[in-house]
């Protein structure tokens, strides 16, 4: 199918056809409890269309367990012990707990040499046993001992509780729905929807936070009574009922400590130390492990650091014609990276031709909608191809060492906005010019800088975010803008304040509590778990934040990241620290000009301007795939 034709009748029809929830991927949870002590077989049956739904997930094995009141089930994609022994649900030595667990625990050797020396006995070498012996002993006290990405539940027999828990940075998904019934709990939404049992009647909040944001702000999804449990969380379901959840790491805090004074050297030792440790813990693995290689510094060093500490990973690498000598094209700085560190290194060109075959799987894996995800799903596909069952990737570089040029420019604008904002009458003259500078060059936002300019909340908004609160009536409706604005709440909408120790740091902070949490580390999951895939991210890793809590903000104007890039004893290659940054770009621009010139865009004419950003454009693509449910 042509994206032309897909863009036209073939949307169409599946939205009338309401939201495909077809699709699923690597480990995969499910689990229901009842509010009886009993679990019928119906119930049972629903857990297991759950977990179907999943299959891709977890292809190397799957299990169903059912006891009184409750059904679980998981579906296993094997990376650490191999043995059939160590698939889940797993049950403790006396049977008294049981759990269903998605992630890695990196740390799970120390761990488990200290329950060993406690008397613990294993049956087993994998990091599930050992998070199930800890949680036996030591309760939700032990979650801050754990160094890894996570969501899992536990069975807990005796009290007839479910206990659910999700790592600090939220990189690991969970999901939840409140039924007469019971409770119902799976690591995609999707996977609920196929239970039967969830109403796809239409969230407001989380349809209004796509198109404001571009991805669904958490905890919202677009079904209405389906949560994500919040990052860093944890929450009892006893008989039935879900109690509110309990926030027990908050990364927020991480950026709101002063820096303490250090010499250069000093720091480039601190950040070496650190990020070798998270590249180390993240290379535990019983399969081959492979990196994402672009040509910057953030996978460069992750690359370099996995060489020094002598483990045999090999790069992927993307490229595209579209960017062939062009500054955008990373081909022949990854190529740099890999010769320069002695790694092996696949290439593959992906085509227009290939994109618009893969629109329907793409937006078939997708769990929840947004505009980002389709540089991932291709690198993964090409790791898949190449065997590989693990991929190392340099996300979250630029929200911890201030990489983004945003760092830099955002607290000026917001200022220039106090300054502004001062003016007795300024924002109501600002409106009209900057309305006209809006209309038709392809720059919409301009229309809310006197509406937000003053905060670096609202400096943000205007970075990061997609369509205007105003401009919500004509994508969902006037009712549903208005009730979506006010579930989501906030100004700007499905924002808290920053409170960081500076503008910058406060950046940072947004960055990684909205577009890191919401969008990149969500589009990785459902991306890379459709192939089967594990991603692993050594730069978003809650010891190596917390390592870097005290001299974070002596990472500005680039100092953080040549910091980053120096960490291998032997340091990235000089021109790739001083390339301008490019991204992990995909030409989506040129893609979707042409077909979406060609689309009628009755009912929101300004997206055919020319200059309109394509991701305003993607957006009604993936949205009109999504929010065709029950309003």
């Amino acid at each position: 199918m042509s994206l032309e034709s897909f863009l036209g009748d073939g949307l169409r029809s599946r939205n009338n056809a309401g939201v495909s929830v077809v699709g699923g991927s690597m480990c995969g949870i499910a689990g229901f409890v009842s509010k009886a002590n009993i679990i019928e077989e119906p119930l049972v049956e629903a857990v297991r269309r759950v977990t179907d739904e999943m299959h891709l997930r977890g292809p190397d094995a799957e299990g169903i367990w059912a006891g009184n009141g409750v059904a679980l089930g998981h579906r296993r994609l094997a990376i650490l012990d191999l043995d059939a022994r160590s698939n889940q649900p797993m049950a403790s030595f006396e049977r008294d707990y049981r759990i269903v667990f998605n992630g890695e625990i990196y740390n799970f050797r120390e761990l488990r040499r200290e329950l060993e020396a406690d008397g613990a006995v294993f049956h087993t070498t994998s990091d599930t046993e050992v998070l199930l012996e800890l949680f036996a002993r030591q309760g939700e006290r032990m979650l801050p001992k754990l160094r890894g990405m996570f969501a899992f539940a536990i069975w807990d027999a005796r009290s007839r509780e479910l206990f659910l828990a999700r790592d600090p940075y939220g990189i690991k998904p969970l999901y939840y729905t409140q039924l007469s019934t019971g409770l119902l709990f799976a690591s995609q939404v999707k996977a609920l929807m196929a239970s039967g049992m969830v109403s796809s009647k239409c969230e407001t909040a989380g349809s209004a936070g796509f198109y404001l944001w571009g991805s669904v702000p958490e905890p919202w999804t677009l079904y209405r009574g389906v949560f994500a449990l919040p990052a860093g969380c944890w929450m009892r379901v006893h008989a039935g009922a879900a109690e509110a959840p309990v926030c027990w790491s908050d990364i927020r805090t991480n950026w709101r400590h002063e820096g303490r004074k250090q010499s250069a050297t000093e720091m480039q030792e601190n950040v070496r130390q650190a990020v070798r440790e998270s590249v180390r813990a993240h290379l535990v693995s019983d399969v081959p492990v492979s990196v994402f290689l672009s040509g910057g510094i953030d996978s460069g060093t992750i690359a370099g650091l996995a060489a020094e500490l002598g483990a045999h990973v090999e790069g992927i690498t993307i490229g595209f014609d579209e960017f062939s000598s062009l500054h955008e094209d990373e081909v022949p700085d990854a190529a740099a990276v890999a010769a320069h560190y002695g790694l092996a290194h696949h290439v593959r060109r992906i085509s227009r031709a290939e994109f618009e075959q893969d629109i329907p799987r793409i937006l078939d894996a997708m769990d929840q909608p947004s505009i980002d995800g389709v540089n991932t799903w291709f690198a993964s596909k090409v790791a898949a191809e190449h065997g590989f069952k693990v991929v190392l990737s340099g996300l979250g570089g630029d929200e911890l060492f201030y990489g983004y040029p945003m760092m830099r420019q955002l607290p000026r604008e917001a200022l220039l906005g106090r300054v502004l904002s001062s003016i007795p009458g300024a924002r109501k003259l600002l409106k009209a010019p900057l309305a006209y500078l809006a209309n038709g060059h392809g720059h919409p936002k301009l229309k809310g800088v006197a509406e937000y300019m003053g905060s670096i909340e609202g400096a943000y908004f205007l970075k990061r975010g997609l369509f205007l609160p105003q401009e919500l009536p004509a994508l969902i409706g006037s009712e549903n803008a208005r009730e979506g604005l006010e579930r989501l709440g906030g100004s700007p909408p499905g924002m808290t304040k920053a409170n960081a120790v500076n503008d910058a740091a406060g950046v940072c902070l947004l960055d990684s509590t909205h577009y890191l949490r919401n969008q990149l580390l969500r589009d990785s999951d459902w991306a890379s778990m459709r192939h089967s895939l594990e991603l692993r991210t050594p730069l978003v890793d809650a010891a190596l934040l917390n390592a870097m809590k005290l001299i974070h903000t002596g990472f500005v104007d680039g100092a953080g990241k040549r910091m980053l890039a120096h960490s291998p004893l032997k340091p990235m290659p000089q021109a790739i620290i001083a390339r301008p940054k490019s991204g992990f770009n995909v030409p989506m621009t040129q893609w979707l000009s042409e077909a979406t010139d060609r689309r009628s865009w009755t009912s929101l004419p300004h997206l055919a301007a020319p200059g309109t950003p394509w991701t305003r454009r993607w957006a009604t693509v993936v949205g009109d795939a999504f929010i065709g449910i029950d309003q």
